[in-house]
């Protein structure tokens, strides 16, 4: 493991902790294309991915994967060349805690939640030179227990050295997922920015939707959610850049011609959860930047707004 040579490699040993939406797509496609990939799972979905496979009904082509190599336990999987982070963001740092098990001396960890603070996390945990940035687009969710469901979006995932500069574990990892089907994977410039310019999109969208409890279809079609929703991204744009974070001038224009292409019934994962009285990641989108943007002298208004009319059902969720 760690080695990420050229024509002669035969893939990568993969962990995916969080069997979501999110983890269960992208590992299943990569377990799909032959590489070597074990969840960490628990509850009625690991029993059902043991019994029966890992069901997922996708656009693109559903697939099973049967037998899967599925735990609760990271020890019973060992080290493996990288980690993919899958869970809500809001657990983000409590799993970076379990991951011990899973780290070889070149063991390299890669966030795929929604938010912007996941890796600082995770490097927190585990030191910086083991975390990578990332992220992915996709519309999936759980069903049932051992099925999940791909519903929208052409899937995609951008991860890059958070330093800019290019390494072969990037490229090996990029290589993997660009084996297997259904998906694309990419290395931008600047993976910092590409984190932001997501973050951009979904933390508007879902606080939006998750006020308003409307699919993106009506909210992009009612003008006064459309310019709440823009004016949102206008507010993310201006805490990013004040960051630091080289965020294209076009991001909020492009990010709205992004609403527009989504399927008219789409909603998002934290919408989702806040509509059926589960906890969210709240505090990690509208939340975050209601919390940064003070500390960073812009103002944030809308997402102050969305932050403050949602909390009260987060609490009564957590409690």
């Amino acid at each position: 493991m760690g080695c990420y040579g050229g024509a002669e490699d035969t893939g990568m040993r993969i962990a995916v902790v969080g069997t979501g939406g999110v983890g269960a797509y992208f590992g299943g496609r990569l377990a799909q294309a032959g590489e070597s990939v074990a969840f960490v799972a628990r509850g009625a979905h690991l029993q059902a991915m043991r019994a029966h496979g890992l069901r997922v009904d996708s656009v693109a082509g559903d697939f099973v994967i049967a037998p899967v190599e599925a735990s609760d336990d990271p020890a019973r999987i060992g080290p493996v060349d990288v980690v993919l982070v899958g869970v809500k963001a809001w657990q983000v740092t409590e799993t970076a805690r379990t991951l011990g098990p899973l780290l070889g001396p070149a063991t390299f960890v890669v966030p795929l939640q929604n938010g912007v603070e996941a890796a600082d996390q995770l490097a927190g945990v585990l030191g910086r030179e083991r975390v990578i940035g990332g992220l992915c687009k996709i519309v999936s969710a759980i069903v049932g227990p051992g099925h999940v469901r791909h519903s929208g979006v052409a899937p995609r995932v951008e991860l890059g050295e958070r330093d800019g500069r290019k390494s072969d574990r990037v490229e090996a990892l990029r290589a993997a997922f660009e084996r297997a089907q259904g998906l694309s994977a990419v290395v931008p410039d600047d993976v910092e920015a590409a984190i932001w310019e997501k973050f951009l999109f979904i933390a508007p969208v879902s606080g939006v939707g998750a006020v308003t409890r409307a699919p993106v279809g009506v909210m992009r079609e009612v003008p006064q959610t459309r310019e709440l929703i823009e004016r949102a991204m206008f507010e993310v744009a201006a805490l990013a850049r004040a960051k630091g974070v080289n965020l294209p001038d076009a991001a909020v224009a492009r990010n709205m011609r992004y609403v527009d292409g989504l399927p008219a019934d789409a909603t998002a994962s934290m919408q989702r959860d806040i509509m059926d009285g589960r906890p969210s990641e709240l505090e990690q989108q509208n939340g975050a930047i209601a919390r940064l943007g003070p500390e960073a002298g812009v103002p944030v208004p809308v997402n102050a707004f969305l932050y403050a009319a949602l909390l009260p059902a987060e609490r009564r969720a957590r409690s």
